[in-house]
């Protein structure tokens, strides 16, 4: 997976860690065990009852065991989601049995 994400390396990406959280930010840097490093990066934080809320991370790492789901993020069709009109549960993290 490592080699996969040198084409995002600059791009806004979109990571779900396995304890469910979903954080966005700049693809910056990988090593080969697939840690990553965002820049810019925020946490959205999803609720039932009000809109998504975003926490600055600003410069964040994430531990490659940590990375349950990633992608590149499409920046334009981002832009135009209303957020604060989102309604989800948030995601229950990865049970190992």
């Amino acid at each position: 997976m490592a080699t996969a994400l040198r084409e995002w390396v600059d791009k806004q990406i979109s990571v779900i860690t396995c304890d469910g959280r979903n954080i966005v930010g700049q693809l910056r840097g990988f090593d080969q065990v697939t840690n990553i490093i965002l820049d810019e990066s925020h946490e959205r934080v999803f609720s039932a009852d009000a809109g998504v809320e975003q926490v600055v991370l600003g410069l964040y790492i994430i531990r490659g065991d940590n990375i349950a789901v990633i992608g590149e993020l499409d920046a334009d069709l981002d832009a135009k989601t209303d957020l604060s009109a989102v309604r989800a549960d948030p995601l229950k993290p990865v049970v190992h049995s």
